[in-house]
């Protein structure tokens, strides 16, 4: 009975997140001109985000129906929770996320470094504690409910098998479908609005960055929220919710017995509840150290994934003895968790060490030069961690087999809470920024959250390593489920049908960031032509002695990026049953390759996409500090512009390469089996 500890874990996560949020909405939202331009995003980013969801619910019926025809309504109903889960997981954070910017900066100008960071942090907070908590709350639940907690009567019935296996795989496709739409959608709006407030702002009109007579600053700081905090929230819940999942589902395959699958369930489940805990501790040393004055915060941030990490670490030794009996299983969770430590330590130098400095001297040159060594450094971050990646899979199996390669998947998400917190912290740290510098605040408090806001960038490139490796291992794990259901024990890809499939999957990931930065272009370019517009057309604009048009600005970035982002998420949800029908009798093999090339050309974009926008955006930041001209220099100019190329690359494409990768590999778990009856 102690499985019924895993769900408490989770509602003990959201009282944690609940108590966090309250007292951040108790803090002093500040006055005046700081609260209606706080009121404003914020309006903003709420309006998006309805229209968004009213997109998805349309695109998504007859996916829905086509669950309830081919795989049941069971199966549906987890389809429609997992969709809700992740909705509701975006929602809060970035309703926290809008309170807490102005809070930030006013706790700033009022109380200094310290309780700035420690409001950041815990709006930070409630986003990974909620994602987490909704994960192992909504995950846990529908396990128990078909399985009767576990009962080896119901799980040696392969009819309750294979309906549980339906009703997981569903609530996981569910938190993808949303997830692909959140990140795609978000991404595109938070890049295009940046884009355009930075080349007309920056770069031609010579205005600082979040001046309030820029008319893209509004939408940019509102695209902060919808993409870096709502469509990061749901990428990581679908991250989290999949990698436990595929874990799930392999023990139900693999197992020898129906002992060892309930024994391999109860360490899954133990694994993520246990790092929840561990996460909780973490985070709550973190405020309470920041509060206190304790806790600088290039530490702090790095602090509580360390505790949380650590502590993690303990528990999976713990529960592998306990649970199995066997310390290969923890070898396999460990190795996941350290090498998505290593991945986030090799992404932080790539991002803001050395590289980001020869990016700096190169732009000397100009832009075209800064351009070149941003992609000479994205590529050359992408060889370690594939390497690690690597690593971790060869431990895993080795270990555990097939199983531990989930396992490692799990282990390395089992801290996501603590994760996350330092990933969230960033845009509440940049938007408190944003409305110091409208607000006209004293200069004390914009230096104070700059340098919030590029610890922020650093621990956001950490955060992005860690959801790329888990990716990899999940979308791995998703794949050897797909083959073990269908009986494939090996792809031959001396065989045309599957090599044509292993071709296709890696033009995948290719054509989806076309489509993607393409669109970012696109409204971008709309987004520019309008500020451009206003900067002519409004009299005095420039002066500061009239108002520009912030609604005609967000309004333009909402609908292009409502717009722009159906295409290549319906494509990519379509590409497996394309590929199973049009290749006949191979499609099962055909469709095998696919996910194989499909995943690892999408795992290399991503990390070298992540890390080259990183590096970019920090060279920026660098020069912003005084270094090679500082602000307003041919150098600043020439950072603005690879930065500017960056963006889409982190925040929009590369981030949402990992859901295309896990989607399409739990598509096709879904729903070939049943296509094949």
């Amino acid at each position: 009975m102690l499985l019924y500890m895993v769900p408490i874990t989770g509602v003990i996560g959201l009282i944690s997140a609940l108590i966090l949020g309250i007292g951040i909405a108790k803090s002093d939202p500040g006055e005046g001109k700081m609260v209606t331009i706080a009121n404003a995003i914020r309006a903003g980013a709420f309006a998006f985000l309805v229209k968004e969801y009213q997109y998805m619910l349309i695109a998504s019926v007859p996916f829905g129906i086509a669950i309830g025809w081919i795989i049941g309504m069971w199966a549906l109903v987890a389809f429609v929770c997992g969709a809700l889960f992740s909705i509701t997981a975006g929602f809060i954070g970035m309703n926290v996320a809008t309170l807490a910017n102005n809070r930030t900066a006013q706790a700033a100008l009022k109380h200094g470094e310290g309780r700035a960071l420690e409001v950041a942090y815990s709006g930070g907070a409630v986003m990974g504690l909620v994602v987490s908590s909704l994960g192992i709350i909504g995950v846990s639940l529908l396990f128990y409910f078909f399985s009767n907690f576990a009962s080896s009567t119901l799980l040696a019935d392969p009819k309750t098998l294979e309906t549980l296996r339906g009703v997981l795989v569903g609530f996981s496709v569910g938190a993808s479908f949303v997830a692909l739409f959140a990140r795609v959608g978000g991404g595109i709006f938070t890049k295009a609005a940046d884009v355009g407030a930075d080349l007309v702002g920056k770069v031609e009109a010579g205005i600082p960055e979040d001046d309030p007579r820029n008319p893209a600053v509004i939408a940019d700081n509102v695209g902060d929220n919808v993409g870096d905090v709502a469509g990061m929230g749901a990428d990581l819940y679908e991250s989290y919710v999949g990698a436990i999942v595929s874990a799930l589902v392999l023990s139900a395959v693999i197992a020898k017995d129906v002992t060892t699958m309930i024994l391999m369930i109860k360490l899954i489940l133990f694994l993520v509840a246990g790092g929840l805990l561990a996460s909780i501790i973490g985070i709550t040393i973190v405020k309470l150290g920041a509060r206190w004055g304790k806790v600088k915060p290039s530490v702090g941030l790095q602090l509580g994934t360390a505790i949380s990490g650590i502590l993690s670490l303990g528990i999976q030794l713990y529960l592998s003895l306990a649970v199995i009996g066997d310390i290969k299983y923890f070898w396999a969770s460990a190795g996941g968790l350290v090498a998505g430590v290593l991945i986030g330590i090799v992404t932080t130098y790539y991002t803001s060490s050395k590289p980001v400095k020869y990016i700096v001297k190169q732009s000397e040159g100009g832009a075209a030069t800064n351009i070149i060594a941003g992609f000479g450094v994205g590529m050359e971050s992408a060889v370690i961690p594939i390497l690690l990646i690597a690593g971790a899979i060869v431990l895993a199996f080795n270990m555990a087999g097939v199983f531990g390669i989930a396992l490692a998947g799990v282990g390395m998400l089992s801290t996501l809470a603590a994760t996350l917190t330092v990933d969230a912290y960033g845009p509440i740290a940049d938007n408190a920024g944003g409305i110091a510098q409208m607000s006209d605040l004293d200069p004390k408090v914009r230096a104070i959250t700059d340098k919030l806001d590029a610890l922020g960038n650093t621990t956001a490139a950490m955060g992005k390593g860690f959801a790329i490796g888990s990716a990899a291992l999940t979308a791995l794990a998703f794949f050897v489920a797909y083959a073990q259901n269908l009986g494939l024990t090996t792809l031959n890809f001396l065989e045309p049908a599957v090599l044509a499939g292993g071709f296709i999957g890696v033009a995948m990931p290719a054509l989806f960031s076309s489509l993607t930065m393409r669109a970012v272009g696109s409204t971008a370019s709309l987004v520019v032509e309008e500020v451009r517009k206003q900067f002519k057309e409004k009299v005095g604009l420039l002066a500061g002695k009239a108002k520009p048009d912030y609604k005609k600005t967000v309004s333009i970035a909402t609908s292009g990026a409502l717009n722009q982002m159906i295409l290549p998420s319906i494509l990519m949800i379509a590409t497996p049953f394309i590929v199973f029908y049009v290749f006949g009798d191979s499609g099962v093999q055909a469709l095998g390759g696919m996910l194989v090339g499909a995943t690892l050309t999408g795992v290399l974009l991503a990390i070298f996409m992540a890390n080259a926008g990183g590096a970019w955006d920090n060279a920026k930041k660098y020069v912003e500090e005084g270094f090679y001209g500082g602000k307003g220099s041919r150098v600043h100019k020439a950072t603005v512009v690879g930065d500017t190329v960056g963006d889409p690359l982190k925040d929009t494409t590369g981030p949402s390469i990992n859901i295309l990768i896990k989607l399409m590999s739990v598509i096709s778990l879904l729903f070939i089996p049943f296509l094949l009856k």
